[in-house]
């Protein structure tokens, strides 16, 4: 097939203990899936989480350093576990989701906040506060073969070695299995695509020079430094 400029590079992420990567499709997210985040953003814990998502290129590899975004003063971080699927659907049984996934990560939702503030008072869409050029750094995949289903573990998040976020993935509002069949509904799910699943409390600023560094327990950790 002939292309009128040679098209971009496959997005992947790197898999644990592995030469083969991960390639990416879409990424997903959650948006306000652990109450105590919900609260400190003002949010109203007895609404559902939201979904929204990235462009598949996001993606940013453990241990790279990142230019500091374009029309932003105010870059937040936000820790995640990350889900990779790896067989496709539509209108998922909660009770088959786990045969749906591939494997898990660790990931950071980069946040431009005063854009996502802006967009929230006049009731616009969140893009440009969440899908821009690296927004979504992701470390080695690990298979969910090895793994096991994880509904439990901590999740930790540090900038230049202080502890700023600290929860346990079972705290979230939306289990894993929950976030796969609600998203099917929604959209047709396929061998590739990432789903962010929502952070702890605990978000906030980060500028040139920060070093961040994410942990889920039973995966390998994500660091990360804005440049």
């Amino acid at each position: 097939m002939a292309y009128v400029f040679p098209p971009a590079a496959q997005p992947s992420v790197a898999v644990n203990g592995s030469d083969k990567r991960f390639p990416v499709r879409r990424i997903f997210c959650v948006g306000q899936n652990y109450a105590a985040h919900v609260l400190e953003m003002g949010g109203d814990i007895s609404k559902p989480p939201v979904f929204f998502s990235k462009p598949g290129d996001a993606v940013v590899k453990n241990g790279s350093s990142i230019p500091y975004p374009l029309s932003t003063s105010d870059l937040h971080y936000e820790a995640e576990l990350v889900v990779a699927i790896g067989k496709a659907g539509v209108n998922i049984a909660e009770a088959d989701a786990a045969s749906h996934i591939w494997g898990y990560g660790v990931g950071i939702d980069l946040t431009r906040r005063d854009l996502q503030y802006a967009a929230r008072e006049i009731g616009m869409p969140w893009d440009m506060a969440k899908g821009f050029d690296r927004s979504a750094p992701c470390g080695d995949l690990h298979a969910v073969a090895d793994t096991g289903i994880l509904d439990a573990g901590h999740i930790r998040l540090s900038v230049n070695g202080e502890v700023r976020q600290q929860s346990d993935i079972s705290d979230m509002i939306w289990s894993v299995p929950a976030i796969i069949s609600k998203l099917s509904d929604f959209q047709a799910l396929a061998a590739g695509d990432l789903i962010y699943t929502g952070t702890p409390s605990g978000v906030g600023q980060i500028v040139a020079g920060d070093r961040i560094d994410v942990e889920i327990q039973g995966l390998s950790g994500l660091s990360v430094t804005i440049t």
